[in-house]
């Protein structure tokens, strides 16, 4: 369609020419007459937002300008009646149409309205002119309006406004004198200060007339000063006498600086008048003094104890007195005509030239400070103070470095306390967070191993047994890593050559590390003994290695050194929490990338880690340092970015006999019909103890608290062995129980179980003597083998009590014996385990066993999968047949959920990471993606962002434990850990 009147019209004038108008007020485009299509064609090339509402209607035509300014209401307005798309200011255009079809005209400006042109209420301000547009027998039959949106500019307005008030809110605010001025000079504002200061009364001082305020003599000095900076925009600084309420005259230093805007024009001046006649008398006086004192100076010169010095003012020495040669060592002839420069520290040369400026300038120091260069090496530090005074400053510098030295020993001791003062709050709330923490695990631990004998015969069953005591097992792992940063384990101690027990480690660390990692060994003849827990150092050197092996990406040489070292008093100094003396030292290093001094200095801290989210627990090098330092020892790291790293661990010497080596455990699991008090707060671990311990054919009896099972004792009942909770609520103590019982019936055997002891029986980091002490989480097995020990050990000394005490005298004093939560893995595993997935094995695994152990009800064993037998089972199969990418990095929950998935009638195809999944989706077709958030190479969010631009089809749901930090439109989310209701709802609303 061609009209003409439409030619050159833009975008609207194509939507205009194609618009049914036959359907409007208006009729066919064709048979509008030529004062329309004159408006029309007038208003659509206006650059001004234009709109035309004709006829009784107000049916709207517009411009491109007017489009924009629509939003979301273009293009459904265009042809529409104008009250009705504009209905909340219907009111106002119906008004407006009246009076310009009356003939009237209307403007208005900066007018306020509230527009919904976005689908939410919008507060807008604008221009607005009315003009009745004219037929041809000049009748008016609409109006034409012009639409100037002027929401910016009111809003600079206000916001400018807003500035100003803030500015003098903040002025009024601060007990200094604060005055502005107009962009051409003229004082308009003063703040309270001034005319409380002055004697003056608000607006008196505006203008010119701040000049009755200035001393008479400095008045034409300070008003050409004035005008200077206002035509050139410089800063302007003046000192002046201000009168004073009181009528003293005193003198000010007065400062201003213009506010110049994005184009380099001034807008107004902000200044300040600061009182300086104290700074000024004391100046005044100090020249007084050197002028009165002349037949003193030579005295004091050769006497003092400060440096003195005179020099030119562009800085050569003239003079110097004999403590500038006391000091620094400087013979007079050395140093007399040598620039005072030279023997300024290079890095404070900046700031000393800065201040010869200003004293050059005529200004005085009264307290400058820079490090001067001694003769014979090293520098002090001086804190000057200077005048300058007939061509010569005169300047006196006192001595402040052994001030300083204090002051830096103070600092380092302070930051030393609070260090460990925050080892010790982190170390009580990982305790607490253990001790809860192991309590859920061994409830979860005792009914997985009571649950695997009763699912023996079933293959599937027992191996999601083993896939949920492995996750306890991390869980532990975590547990104790918590334990040890906060230096909160109980340690076993043990003479030990160390060198032979790391020699014995290196195959294990080559299975582990990899074939790419070169591993050497360096152990020194002649090693000293050491008192440490072996199993905690094992664990600490996997640790190192692991770091060691990523920090080299798979590929490089490893090198472990253990030796003898003797830390001395000096290198005892510069690190207060280490003691000097005799160590036994371990190194390792690797060929990797280094660390900067910055990640160096966070190495040690909890949580921090440089691998990628998902990767590491961030407690490998805390666990590391803590453990070191509760045996006693000392953690250095050394390293530069791409020259590797070496750690060292400094073990203290032991000058005892190596202990033998424990015999491996070989006993079977035996059980017994003595009598066992459980005293245990935690109702689940009660419940589980008692039911394992019942299965080994044990009498037992059981309390809640201390109190409780005191109370049994006191019956007389016969008891054979109390196995009780380290920490447990109430005013009696575990340790106080123990000794009430001992009291009570002295042949009973006691043994402790905790995840954490919280200083009740162990201290320094090792079991107090004579303590039994089973930590918890823990197997029936090592529960079992515990128990018998403790009963023999009872049983064993029933027997020394009858004999003589010449023979009792001769036996060796048993040592206390700790159980460790047991290994259910290999070291290396854990350890790579630990360091790489402890964050999330917990969470991941508990969601694996949720969803097994809530599939059991739905299908029978042996019932074939798709077989409906229940409400979850029906409600599966109303999505059944559908094609589900699971994206999942821990295996076993991944297999688990996948093998769920299947038996819910789904085809399932299961992938590790986001690269993997992309992959797959590149190469076949999904309806749901069921993803994780934190995957090791890219996370959840993006990888759904990728998935959905391949497949717009794609529904999304993420199965996590945390939140996207932005959900998709149409994803869902499925937090971990998940039933199988709420998995099958999820698949339900996709």
């Amino acid at each position: 369609m061609n009209y003409p009147f439409l030619n050159g019209g833009g975008h609207i004038a194509q939507i205009i020419a194609y618009y049914d108008w036959a359907s409007t007020a208006l009729g066919a485009i064709d048979t509008w007459p030529q004062s329309l299509k004159t408006t029309v064609s007038t208003m659509l090339r206006s650059t001004l937002p234009m709109v035309a509402l004709l006829g009784e209607d107000g049916v709207m035509i517009y411009n491109d300008g007017y489009s924009e300014f629509a939003g979301r209401r273009h293009p459904m307005s265009l042809g529409s009646n104008v009250r009705e798309s504009w209905p909340e200011v219907a009111e106002h255009n119906d008004y407006v149409i009246r009076v310009a079809l009356a003939g009237g005209t209307l403007a208005y400006k900066d007018q306020e309205m509230t527009l919904l042109r976005s689908g939410k209420p919008e507060q807008v301000w604008m221009n607005l002119d009315y003009a009745p547009i004219l037929d041809e027998a000049g009748k008016p039959f609409g109006v034409l309006v012009v639409v100037v949106d002027t929401t910016d500019k009111i809003r600079a307005e206000q916001q400018l406004r807003a500035s100003e008030n803030t500015f003098r809110t903040l002025a009024q605010a601060i007990p200094s004198q604060v005055w502005s001025a107009d962009a051409d000079g003229s004082l308009n504002w003063f703040n309270e200060q001034v005319y409380r200061y002055s004697g003056t009364q608000p607006g008196q001082l505006t203008g010119d007339a701040w000049t009755v305020i200035v001393h008479a003599d400095d008045s034409e000095k300070v008003a050409a000063a004035w005008r200077a900076s206002v035509a050139t925009a410089q800063n302007f600084e003046v000192e002046y006498r201000i009168r004073r309420a009181d009528g003293a005259w005193r003198w000010h230093i007065v400062r201003a600086m213009p506010i110049i805007d994005d184009n380099g024009v001034v807008q107004r001046w902000v200044g300040t008048s600061t009182d300086i006649e104290d700074q000024k008398a004391t100046a005044s006086k100090l020249q007084l003094q050197v002028a009165e004192r002349t037949a003193e100076r030579d005295r004091m010169w050769r006497h003092a104890t400060d440096v003195m010095l005179v020099t030119t003012l562009d800085g050569w020495i003239t003079a110097a007195n004999p403590a500038f040669t006391r000091l620094l060592g400087w013979d007079e002839a050395e140093i007399i005509g040598t620039s005072i420069h030279k023997i300024i520290h290079p890095d404070d040369a900046q700031s000393s030239i800065a201040e010869m400026d200003s004293l050059a300038q005529g200004h005085s120091t009264f307290k400058f400070e820079n490090r001067t260069l001694r003769k014979g090496g090293g520098h002090a530090i001086l804190s000057w103070t200077a005048v300058p005074d007939e061509g010569f400053i005169h300047a006196v510098g006192r001595d402040m470095t052994a001030e300083r030295a204090a002051a830096e020993e103070m600092r380092r001791t302070s930051l030393k306390l609070q260090q460990a003062q925050k080892m010790e709050a982190i170390g009580k709330l990982t305790g607490g967070v253990a001790h809860d923490f192991n309590n859920l695990l061994q409830v979860i631990s005792g009914n997985l191993q009571l649950l695997a004998a009763d699912v023996a015969d079933m293959s599937r069953a027992q191996r999601r047994v083993e896939q949920a005591l492995a996750g306890v097992t991390r869980g532990a792992k975590l547990a104790s890593y918590l334990l040890a940063f906060g230096r909160r384990q109980a340690l076993d101690p043990r003479v030990v050559r160390i060198g032979r027990f790391i020699a014995g480690m290196e195959d294990m660390l080559r299975r582990s590390l990899g074939e790419e990692i070169e591993v050497e060994t360096v152990i020194s003849g002649g090693l000293w003994n050491t008192l440490v827990d072996t199993a905690q150092v094992e664990n600490a050197v996997l640790n190192l290695c692991i770091n060691a092996r990523d920090a080299m990406d798979g590929v490089g040489k490893l090198t472990i050194e253990v030796g003898n070292a003797m830390l001395d008093d000096h290198y005892a100094r510069n690190h207060p929490e280490l003691s000097p003396g005799q160590y036994v030292m371990i190194a390792v290093s690797d060929t990797g990338t280094g660390m900067s001094p910055e990640i160096m200095a966070q190495a040690f801290d909890p949580f921090f880690s440089t691998k990628p989210e998902g990767k590491g627990s961030g407690l490998g090098l805390s666990m590391v340092y803590g453990f070191v330092r509760q045996s006693g020892g000392h953690v250095q790291i050394y390293s530069e970015p791409g020259c590797g790293t070496t750690v060292k661990l400094y073990l203290p010497r032991s000058t005892d006999i190596e202990d033998a080596p424990a015999p491996p455990e070989t006993r079977a699991v035996v059980g017994g019909q003595e009598t066992i008090l459980v005293a245990e707060d935690d109702e689940g671990v009660r419940a589980t103890v008692v039911e394992m311990l019942g299965e080994l054919g044990y009498r037992v009896l059981k309390a809640n608290d201390a109190a409780s099972a005191l109370s049994i004792i006191d019956s007389g009942m016969p008891i054979d062995l109390l196995f009780t909770d380290v920490v447990m609520p109430g005013p009696l103590r575990s340790p106080e129980l123990a000794r009430k019982a001992r009291e009570r019936l002295p042949g009973i055997a006691v043994l402790f179980t905790s995840g954490y002891t919280e200083n009740a029986i162990v201290h320094g980091g090792r079991l107090d003597a004579g303590v039994d002490l089973l930590g918890k989480p823990y197997t029936r097995e090592a529960l079992a083998r515990k128990v018998r020990h403790v009963l023999a050990n009872r049983q064993h000394a029933a027997q020394l009590t009858a004999q003589p005490a010449a023979a009792m005298l001769a036996q060796l004093t048993r040592r206390t014996e700790v159980v460790e939560a047991p290994e259910m893995a290999e070291h290396a595993e854990l350890a790579e385990a630990g360091e790489a997935a402890d964050t999330s094995a917990d969470t991941t695994d508990m969601a694996a066993t949720s969803a097994t152990a809530t599939m059991a009800p739905d299908r029978l064993p042996g019932e074939p999968a798709g077989q409906p037998d229940g409400g979850h089972r029906d409600a599966g199969h109303r999505d059944a047949g559908r094609r589900i990418l699971l994206v999942e990095d821990e295996p076993e929950l991944r297999e688990t959920t996948a093998e769920l998935l299947e038996l819910l009638g789904h085809q399932v195809t299961a992938c590790g990471d986001a690269s993997s999944a992309l992959a797959a989706l590149d190469g076949g077709e999904f309806d749901i993606m069921l993803t994780d958030i934190s995957l090791p190479d890219l996370s959840g969010e993006v990888l759904a962002a990728r998935a959905l631009a391949l497949r717009p089809g794609l529904r999304v749901i993420f199965a996590s434990g945390q939140t996207p930090r932005s959900m998709l439109d149409g994803a869902q989310l499925l937090l971990k850990p998940f039933s199988i209701e709420q998995l099958v709802e999820a698949l339900e609303r996709t």
